[in-house]
């Protein structure tokens, strides 16, 4: 049995949790599997050199075209290559195309995993204009025909079944994402964590994200305003969705820095090891999310022993385990697919509430870190999530699930 992974990031050209989830699931299924089963796969960007990984770039008569015309032009030869797979599996809709038309091409099941929905992401629109449109054309096709669809925790498949009402329900299966307890775990590393302009003997608040609507930035930066004095704000956020929400940021940032000490911003993609390092020595983890199907990034905060507080909004609540390793927010949000909430200041206020009470105790901050560090280690292993990934190949290949 062979199998075709469609997806925009692959290493070492990965900027979120979607292209974290394609590198470890596609580690654990050829590590794990059985003999005579072969993972291939096709990925955005440059040149690849890893055995049985091939990189796309678009076609150079596309290079000026809006981006969603680009990812379709990638498609096209993703797909294009495909043939000799039994079954094909995509991952985001960058790439759900290349697995809608290799299904039709080369009549093979095709299996799609949703990290997010673009009916819940309206805010794409300024980044791709009318391609936006062609984004969402897109991953309907592709869910409203694949012959399974993965998400990522049951609020997904809540969202998924109630954006694209023509999907079966038996076809939306619920494969959690996971974490690398070995690569994600405690590094007590004092000097380095200073080196990143933090003071590992005080306490800190510590978030990690691209600058996008969903991941509700903003918010936390007017929450920070509620902090204690001694408390450090970490950032690392990076990769902008467009210059204006980038501008915005800043703006929010010079404010908080213009009230308080202690804001340390790194805008780099750090390294692994800092960011676990970083992660080891927080009071607590934020995540201030809007929209979030699972947030990988909260089980590595929790496999490196930190508190998480985060917003009780997506697939979150089923990995932070509310009063156990850390806090939930509750949020009202509007239904119009931004998730803003009803009563920004409320939730701006309740986040920061939230955060004061775990920093105002450090000892029970360091025991919900090791809940979370245990949390992680026993329900979110990857070879746990490889083997229910095989039964759903395996469901549409004549075998059970």
């Amino acid at each position: 049995m062979r199998v075709e992974v469609f997806t925009r990031e692959f290493p070492p050209e990965i900027y979120g949790g979607a292209g974290v989830h394609v590198d470890e699931l596609v580690r654990a299924l050829r590590n794990g599997a059985p003999s005579g089963f072969e993972v291939g796969v096709r990925c955005f960007g440059a040149e690849r050199h890893a055995e049985d990984v091939r990189a796309y770039a678009a076609p150079a008569e596309l290079s000026q075209s809006n981006p969603a015309l680009r990812t379709l032009g990638v498609d096209l030869l993703m797909a294009q290559d495909a043939g000799g797979a039994d079954l094909v599996h995509s991952h985001t809709w960058y790439a759900n195309g290349a697995g809608h038309l290799a299904k039709l091409l080369h009549g093979v099941p095709h299996v799609m995993t949703a990290h997010s929905l673009e009916p819940l992401r309206p805010w794409k629109a300024e980044q791709l204009g009318g391609g936006y449109r062609v984004s969402s054309w897109i991953e309907r096709a592709a869910i409203e025909s694949a012959d399974a669809v993965i998400a990522v925790s049951h609020g997904m498949r809540r969202d998924l079944l109630g954006s694209y009402p023509a999907i079966a329900e038996d076809r939306v299966h619920v494969v959690h994402n996971g974490i690398d307890t070995d690569r994600w775990r405690p590094v007590d590393d004092p000097d380095l964590v200073r080196s990143l302009g933090v003071d590992p003997q005080r306490p800190s608040v510590v978030f990690v994200g691209r600058i996008t609507r969903q991941k509700g930035l903003p918010h936390l930066l007017r929450a920070a305003r509620n902090l204690p004095a001694d408390v450090q704000l970490v950032l690392c956020a990076g990769a902008p969705d467009t210059p204006e929400l980038l501008e915005e940021v800043k703006r929010e940032v010079q404010e908080l820095e213009a009230s308080r000490g202690g804001v340390v911003w790194h805008e780099r993609l750090l390294a692994q090891r800092e960011l676990a390092a970083l992660l080891t020595a927080a009071t607590v983890f934020v995540c201030p999310s809007l929209y979030e199907p699972l947030g990988i990034v909260n089980l590595e905060a929790m496999a490196c022993g930190a508190a998480v507080v985060a917003t009780a909004t997506g697939g979150i609540p089923e990995v932070v385990d509310d009063g156990v390793t850390g806090r939930l927010v509750p949020v009202e949000q509007l239904d119009d697919g931004t998730g803003t909430p009803l009563d920004p200041e409320r939730f701006e206020r309740d986040l920061a509430d939230a955060l004061n009470e775990v920093v105002d105790d450090p000892e029970a901050a360091a025991r919900m870190g090791r809940a979370g560090r245990a949390r992680a280690e026993a329900e979110f292993g990857w070879d746990r999530i490889a083997d229910r990934t095989l039964g759903v190949y395996r469901s549409l290949m004549g075998g059970t699930d």
